[in-house]
């Protein structure tokens, strides 16, 4: 039986290109060789090179984290090259990497969300009625980046200034949310149409972090991952559910991972990743093991989910 040809693309443009070649080092080393004949492609360096090869290449396997890879832009390019890959497609990629735009499919399917205020560079805002609207602690954050690059914690006028000065360096929209003190939960749910929920995860930074920013995320041991996380078996199936109707609101194929607080008995949905990072240090493989799959076997999963869609009536 003839390898499946797998091309992997790691690295790319944006401010996540270390961490999307971690994914890349990671998963090219858990590919089973016996199954897949995996070429690899940096996008940032060899585009030309991936439309040359592009009539020998079975599926794309795309790492690639931020901007210009997760936002739709890198789906549309393998459309058009006609090249299957794993994961969702252009619009739902778009509308979850978009804060404002997936928070309100959020809303629209009853999810709680947390409070916000977005504001255009060159807008007419005041830091004052902000503060009035959402209270004295903030989050701010790009409306369109990830890996909480250009995030802060702000605990007064001159902080939520600096914060938004700072969110305006990644991008023209910049989000304030009301900041909530509760449990960081993450949950990843698996499929398409009939979609499973992997354990869900909690998050504890360690104390020299004020949340889990890119640091946190990225730097081993910077970070308690627990899972399952020690939760009630309610809580547990709740955040399952948020996380899983959030997969479907968005459009999501093959995987997400979807990011929440827990305050008191309430979630809040933060957000929904359609690439989440697949180091050592990450997330999706972790709550994988703890349902009892192991890392080759869940890029298995992640491949025969992305070719059961391919072709006419796959989802967008």
């Amino acid at each position: 039986m003839a390898k499946l040809r797998v091309a992997l693309l790691a690295g790319g443009w944006s401010g996540e290109r270390e961490v999307s070649l971690k994914s890349g080092d990671a998963v090219f080393d858990a590919l089973d060789k016996s199954k897949y004949e995996v070429s690899r492609y940096d996008p940032r360096d060899d585009l030309e090179t991936l439309v040359r090869d592009r009539e020998q290449i079975d599926l794309a396997f795309v790492l690639l984290h931020g901007k210009l890879g997760e936002d739709g832009s890198m789906q549309g390019f393998l459309d058009i090259l006609d090249i299957p890959y794993v994961g969702s497609g252009v619009l739902a990629s778009a509308m979850s990497f978009n804060k404002k735009i997936a928070k309100e499919r959020y809303r629209n399917a009853g999810l709680s969300v947390v409070e916000d205020v977005v504001v255009t560079r060159g807008g007419d805002f005041s830091v004052a009625r902000i503060l009035g609207a959402l209270g004295p602690l903030t989050v701010v954050k790009p409306v369109a980046e990830g890996s909480s690059l250009g995030a802060s914690i702000c605990h007064s006028h001159e902080e939520l200034e600096a914060g938004i000065e700072k969110a305006f360096s990644y991008g023209e929209e910049v989000m304030v949310e009301r900041y909530i003190k509760g449990r960081e939960l993450t949950c990843c749910i698996l499929g398409n149409r009939a979609t499973e929920a992997l354990p869900v995860v909690e998050i504890v930074p360690n104390p020299e972090y004020s949340f889990f920013d890119y640091e946190a995320k990225y730097r081993p041991g910077a970070t308690k991952e627990i899972c399952p996380a020690p939760l009630t078996e309610t809580e547990a199936l709740k955040a399952q559910s948020c996380a899983r109707r959030a997969h479907e609101v968005l459009k999501c194929r093959v995987w997400s991972r979807t990011d929440m607080i827990l305050e008191g008995k309430k979630i809040y949905v933060l957000e929904t990743n359609t690439l989440p990072g697949m180091t050592e240090t990450s997330l999706v493989p972790l709550a994988a093991r703890a349902a009892g799959i192991p890392f080759s076997k869940l890029l298995d999963k992640l491949i025969d989910l992305s070719l059961e869609e391919k072709g006419p009536g796959s989802l967008p």
